[in-house]
């Protein structure tokens, strides 16, 4: 941990690198034309709303109990086009709540930050808030009966109550000392919950961060790396956390230019990947190359007999080369890595070879071999920005070999679907997808309730939105039996 010393000079180097940076973000060009994050599908909501007594088609199943939960950026007050970038808008969760067979409610709020509550007039929650980083906008996800809204690059989590209402920004009740990430796993065997977290002023580390069954941190390990990696995700196997080290790293040119995404891709950054065992220090990393990609999402990990680790992957070319609005891509695929620590390889196998993001799958099975992973589609061309999904939803085989497509139709652009189980123990597809569908023919909102084992079938429900839900990034389902309070 930093000295008194250390975080003194730290703050004001950070402070004086802040005035710079607000001064050249003023002299940026002006955009000619529609910034692609702000407009379309992507424009904000100016209102919170609640909706009661949503209209159902189909039949929701009576072991739907609970919310479907969704995060994602929705600036408060109108943005600067010239200096915003999708990543940093103040988040904003949208919430439906199912029981009894029924939708009971839909309800979007702003996570209280500075932006929203100067925009709102109201005061600011209770708890620690860092830089303008205080409204996540990632993730949002149920802790140990609890709900936060979770962010990475320093961003402190924000706990919410059962209507997404803010209660305080809460570093899991003081027990964080750092920062924390948009992608904590749980593995089901133990109760913990695993995190790879990075911190924007601190490009020399990025910390092992765990949780227990209580919310609360256990562990922070800090990895010496370098030049600053924006590392979104990571991996768990039975033994191993995977550090995806790879080559999109802190530019300084970029935020003393005055855009608020100081992140870029870094061709003299070494792509690797490390295999840090789970109650090791540092040193203990095993680093294994790769070659240079880059790697927001993986699905799931695990060991081989021989000793080598598997992990599936949406993989880009590159990421942030081009845009300082959003991210872009060259090309992304799914593929199957396997790294063999012993004769320090990685191995790229492709999955399936079209443009997809938003993998997921049966996180029970965390940690242990499995079939199935569900992506969503982006469209098959190089626009340059991944602003919009394709019209359809993948499902990956990876015992057949074979990648299913359910199409939703003309204008109508899915989500990310999560896999909610039926029964604890049932088999891999004995669950549901569910997820939001946008449909740009007339500005409206689907929540979507497939059968996973039926997944060309038709939907099992459809809730009903009137109105535009814009694109976020990451939703669960929380169940009423993971809630305190519920």
């Amino acid at each position: 941990m930093a000295s008194n010393v250390e975080t003194l000079i730290r703050g004001a180097v950070k402070k004086g690198i802040g005035k710079v940076a607000d001064f050249n973000r003023k002299r940026l060009p002006r955009p000619t034309e529609a910034h692609p994050f702000l407009t379309g599908i992507h424009q904000p909501m100016t209102e919170e709303l609640t909706i009661e007594a949503l209209r159902v088609t189909g039949t929701i199943p009576a072991q739907l109990t609970g919310r479907y939960l969704r995060n994602g950026p929705n600036p408060a007050v109108a943005p600067d086009p010239a200096s915003y970038h999708w990543f940093t808008g103040a988040g904003m969760v949208h919430g439906i709540r199912i029981a009894g067979g029924q939708a009971d409610w839909y309800r979007n709020r702003w996570v209280r930050g500075a932006e929203a509550c100067a925009a709102l007039g109201e005061a600011l929650p209770p708890g620690p808030r860092e830089g303008t980083n205080d409204a996540p906008n990632t993730n949002v996800v149920g802790i140990a009966g609890r709900t936060f809204a979770i962010v990475e690059a320093g961003g402190k989590p924000v706990e919410l109550d059962d209507r997404l209402d803010t209660i305080a920004h809460n570093p899991f009740d003081g027990t964080l000392a750092g920062a924390f990430t948009a992608h904590p796993h749980l593995d089901p065997s133990t109760g913990e919950m695993h995190a790879i977290t990075y911190k924007d002023d601190r490009p020399d580390s990025v910390w092992h961060v765990v949780l227990d069954q209580d919310a609360q941190v256990v562990r922070e390990l800090a990895i010496p790396v370098r030049d600053g990696p924006s590392i979104h995700d990571c991996a768990i196997t039975e033994n191993y956390v995977l550090v995806l080290d790879l080559p999109v790293t802190f530019s300084m040119k970029l935020l003393l230019a005055g855009f608020r995404f100081p992140y870029a891709w870094n061709t003299a950054h070494p792509a690797r990947v490390g295999l840090l065992p789970r109650t090791g220090g540092a040193e203990d990393i095993v680093w294994v190359p790769v070659e240079p990609c880059y790697v927001f999402h993986p699905a799931n990990a695990y060991e081989t007999g021989d000793g080598k680790v598997i992990v599936d992957v949406v993989v880009h070319d590159t990421m942030f080369a081009r845009s300082t609005r959003g991210p872009d891509s060259e090309r992304s695929r799914m593929e199957r890595w396997t790294i063999d620590p012993a004769a320090g390889t990685t191995i790229r196998a492709v999955v399936h070879d079209h443009p997809q993001e938003f993998p997921r799958y049966d996180e029970r099975l965390t940690t242990q071999p499995y079939r199935y992973v569900y992506t969503v589609a982006l469209p098959d061309c190089d626009t340059g920005e991944m602003a919009i999904a394709d019209t359809r939803l993948f499902r990956h085989d990876l015992a057949a070999g074979t990648t299913d497509a359910r199409d939703f139709g003309s204008g109508r652009h899915p989500g990310e679907f999560v896999f909610v189980p039926r029964s604890t123990a049932g088999a891999e597809d004995d669950g549901w997808l569910v997820g939001l569908v946008i449909d740009l023919n007339d500005e409206t909102t689907e929540l979507v309730i497939l059968n996973a084992d039926d997944f060309g079938g038709p939907p099992q429900a459809v809730v009903h939105l009137p109105h535009r839900v814009p694109p976020g990034f990451h939703g669960n389902w929380v169940p009423d039996t993971a809630l305190a309070n519920g």
